[in-house]
C-alpha cells in the first residue's frame, strides 16, 4: 500500500520516523499495543484555527483496521505530533521576581553593579586629571585642548589598533582581563609610586628653559612636558571613559543581553550608576576636605591621591569578579544563526569595512557630534572655574558637588528613560540631547557675551558675572552629561545589537576609542583656531555658538537616519529568528482527510496532488 502526505509548504514526517525517547509520553506501551488508536489527552483536538483548518485533529485510522506495521508508524506519528503539541503549549513557566524572570536577573543585576562600580572609578578618575592638569604649577586650563589634540588622540588611536589585533587573536573573556588589568595597576602606581616622585621626575627646569626661550605662546605644549605624569593620568583617565565603560562594558551587555531587555533595562543601568556618581562625588569632597585638617609641611594632595586611588583599584578587582561570575552562570541570549559570519580581517581592512557602512558612519557622527558640542563649552567653563576657585582644594571640593548634582540629574533623568523609550521610541530619544545640549549651550555663551549689561540683575541675586558663569556652565554640563548618560548612551548601545559580531567588536573600538577622542580634540581644533584668528576664546565666542548650531543639526540628521536604519535591522532579525522557531515548530498537517487529521500513511509522495492509495 502506498500514500501520500501533503504539508502546504510547511514540514512533512520522515519516512521512516523513529520514536522520542528524550521525552516519552504516557500511555505509549497501551497504545503500541493497542488494535484502536487512543486520542492524546491535554489537547483540545477540536479547536479551529484562524484559517479554518484545526489545529491538532483526531487520529483517523483506515476503515480496513492497522496492520503490525501501519500499528508501528501510527505510533510514532502520534508521538511526533503529540511532542511537537507540548513544545508549543506544554513549555514550563519561568520562575519571576518582581515580575523578571530569574535568567534575566542573573544578567542584568551584575551588569548593574559592574556599571556602578565603573562609573564610581569614572567619576574620581575625571574629577582628579582636571585638578591635577588645570592647579599644577606652570599650567592652566589651557592646557586641555593641546592634550586633547596631540597627546589623547594619538593614544586613542593607538590603542584601538591594538585592540583591533588582540581581538582576532584572544577570546572575549580574555581580551577583557588584557585590557582592563593595565589600567587598574597604572592607577594604584601613581597614587604610590608616581605621584610621590613627581617633583624628581618632571624636567621643570628644562620646561623653563624652553618657555624663556619659545614665549609663553607656547605655554600649553610645554606644560605637557612639564607634567607629563600628570598628563598620563589624564590620558588614561580619559581612556577609562572610552575604553571600560565603552567597548568592555557595553561590549560585554550587548553581547548577553537581548533588544527588548537592553530596552527595558539599559535606561535602568544609570540609576545604579548614578547613584555611583552620588557618592564617589562625596568621596572627592571628603578627600578634599580632608586636606584642611593636615598639620604645616604634610602633603594633604599626594594622602587624598593614596586614599582615592587605592578604592579605584579595589573597584577594579570589583568589576573583574563579576564580569566572572556573569560568564559562568547567566544564560547566553539565541541570537539569529542566519547572520553573515565575517572573515578575520587585518587592521586596514577592518577600518575599510567600518568607514563602508553607513550604520556605523551614523554612529561615529553621534560620538563625534556630542564631543565637539560638549568640548565647545566645557573648556570655556573650565577657564572660568579655575578663575572662580584658584587652589585645588577649592577646585577639587566643587567638582565634588558637580558630580553629586550630576548623579541626581541624571537618576531624575533615567526614571524618565524607560518612558520615553517605551512611548516615543528609539528615535525620539536619540534627538534629546543633541536638543538639550544646544539649548543650555546657547544660555552659557549668551551669558558670556552680554554679562556687562546683565551685571546689576546678578549683583541683585549676590553673585558677581564670574560665578554666575561658573554656575550656568555647571548647569549646562549637568543637563548635559545627564541626558547623556540617561537617553544618549543607551541609545547608541542599542544600535550595536542587531549588528553581526564581527562589526559590533570592531565597530565599537572604532567609534567608542577613537571617535569619542576625536570629537574632543575637533572641538578643541576648534577653539585653537578661533583664538589664533580672532585674537581670544571671548571673542571668537559667538562664532562658536554658530558651529554649535551646525554640529548639533549633523548630529540630528544622523540620528534620523539611523533610527530607519536600526529599525529595519530589528525587523529583519525579528523575522529570522521567528522562521528558526517555525521550522521546528510547526506541526505536520495533512490535506488528505476533509477533516485535516494528521496523516497515518507510511509513505510520503510529494508528486501527486491528492492522497491516494494502491494495493
Amino acid at each position: 500500500m502506498e500514500a501520500v502526505l501533503q504539508t502546504r509548504g510547511l514540514l512533512s514526517l520522515p519516512t521512516n520516523p523513529k520514536a522520542r525517547f528524550s521525552q516519552p509520553s504516557l500511555g505509549l506501551k497501551q497504545r503500541a499495543f493497542s488494535t484502536k488508536p487512543i486520542t492524546p489527552t491535554g489537547l483540545s483536538l477540536s479547536s479551529s484555527s484562524s484559517n479554518g483548518f484545526q489545529k491538532f485533529q483526531t487520529f483517523a485510522p483506515k476503515t480496513h483496521g492497522f496492520g503490525p506495521k501501519e500499528r508501528n508508524l501510527f505510533v510514532c506519528r502520534a508521538e511526533a505530533a503529540a511532542a511537537a503539541a507540548a513544545d508549543g503549549f506544554g513549555e514550563v513557566e519561568e520562575r519571576k521576581f518582581l515580575g523578571v524572570g530569574t535568567s534575566t536577573l542573573k544578567k542584568i543585576v551584575p551588569l548593574g553593579l559592574m556599571f556602578f562600580c565603573i562609573l564610581f572609578n569614572y567619576t574620581i578618575l575625571r574629577d582628579t586629571k582636571d585638578v591635577l592638569v588645570v592647579t599644577a604649577k606652570g599650567s592652566s586650563a589651557e592646557i586641555i585642548p593641546f592634550l586633547k589634540t596631540w597627546v589623547n588622540l594619538p593614544m586613542a588611536v593607538g590603542f584601538m589598533l591594538l585592540y583591533t589585533k588582540l581581538s582576532n587573536v584572544l577570546s572575549k573573556r580574555a581580551l577583557f582581563y588584557t585590557v582592563i588589568l593595565p589600567f587598574i595597576a597604572f592607577f594604584g602606581a601613581f597614587g604610590f609610586i608616581l605621584y610621590p616622585m613627581s617633583s624628581y621626575i618632571h624636567p621643570e627646569a628644562l620646561a623653563d628653559s624652553l618657555l624663556n626661550t619659545l614665549g609663553p605662546r607656547f605655554l600649553g605644549p610645554l606644560a605637557i612636558l612639564r607634567i607629563w605624569s600628570f598628563c598620563l593620568f589624564y590620558v588614561m583617565a580619559e581612556l577609562w571613559g572610552s575604553v571600560v565603560v565603552s567597548v568592555l562594558f557595553w561590549g560585554f551587555a550587548n553581547q548577553i543581553t537581548t533588544v527588548d531587555e537592553a530596552k527595558r533595562f539599559y535606561p535602568l543601568f544609570g540609576l545604579g550608576a548614578n547613584i555611583a556618581l552620588i557618592f564617589s562625588g562625596r568621596t572627592v569632597k571628603y578627600f578634599s576636605n580632608l586636606r584642611k585638617n593636615l598639620g604645616p609641611g604634610v602633603d594633604g594632595w599626594a594622602l587624598s591621591l593614596k586614599g582615592m586611588m587605592s578604592i579605584v583599584v579595589m573597584m577594579g578587582f570589583a568589576i573583574c569578579g563579576l564580569y566572572w561570575w556573569t560568564n559562568a552562570y547567566a544564560p547566553l541570549p539565541t541570537r539569529s544563526k542566519k547572520k553573515k559570519e565575517k572573515p578575520k580581517m587585518g587592521t586596514m581592512e577592518s577600518l575599510k569595512f567600518l568607514v563602508s557602512s553607513p550604520y556605523i558612519r551614523d554612529l561615529a557622527t553621534l560620538v563625534v557630534a556630542y564631543g565637539i558640542s560638549i568640548n565647545l563649552v566645557e573648556v570655556t567653563w573650565k577657564s572660568k572655574l579655575k578663575a572662580q576657585f584658584p587652589s585645588p582644594n577649592e577646585y577639587s571640593s566643587f567638582m565634588g558637588d558637580f558630580s553629586t548634582a550630576t548623579g541626581i540629574a541624571t537618576f531624575t533623568m533615567m526614571l524618565l528613560s524607560q518612558f520615553i523609550f517605551e512611548k516615543y521610541g528609539w528615535g525620539v530619544a536619540a534627538k534629546i540631547t543633541p536638543t538639550v545640549l544646544l539649548l543650555t549651550g546657547v544660555g552659557f555663551f549668551s551669558l558670556i557675551l552680554f554679562g556687562g549689561p546683565l551685571s546689576p540683575a546678578i549683583a541683585s541675586l549676590g553673585m558677581t558675572p564670574l560665578l554666575a558663569a561658573v554656575y550656568v556652565g555647571a548647569l549646562q554640563n549637568i543637563f548635559s552629561k545627564s541626558a547623556k548618560y540617561s537617553l544618549f548612551d543607551p541609545c547608541k548601545e542599542m544600535a550595536y545589537i542587531p549588528l553581526d559580531e564581527d562589526t559590533k567588536v570592531k565597530g565599537k573600538a572604532a567609534i567608542d576609542v577613537v571617535c569619542n577622542p576625536l570629537g574632543k580634540s575637533g572641538g578643541a581644533l576648534i577653539q585653537q583656531f578661533m583664538i589664533l584668528t580672532f585674537g581670544s576664546l571671548a571673542n571668537s565666542t559667538p562664532y562658536l555658538g554658530g558651529v554649535l548650531l551646525v554640529i548639533v543639526l549633523a548630529w540630528l540628521g544622523a540620528a534620523r537616519s539611523l533610527d530607519t536604519q536600526f529599525t529595519a535591522l530589528r525587523r529583519e532579525e525579528e523575522l529570522e529568528k521567528e522562521m528558526e522557531r517555525a521550522a521546528v515548530k510547526i506541526p505536520v498537517v495533512s490535506e488528505g482527510s476533509r477533516n485535516g487529521s494528521l496523516a497515518t500513511e507510511p509513505l510520503l509522495n510529494p508528486t501527486l496532488g491528492d492522497s491516494s492509495s494502491s494495493v
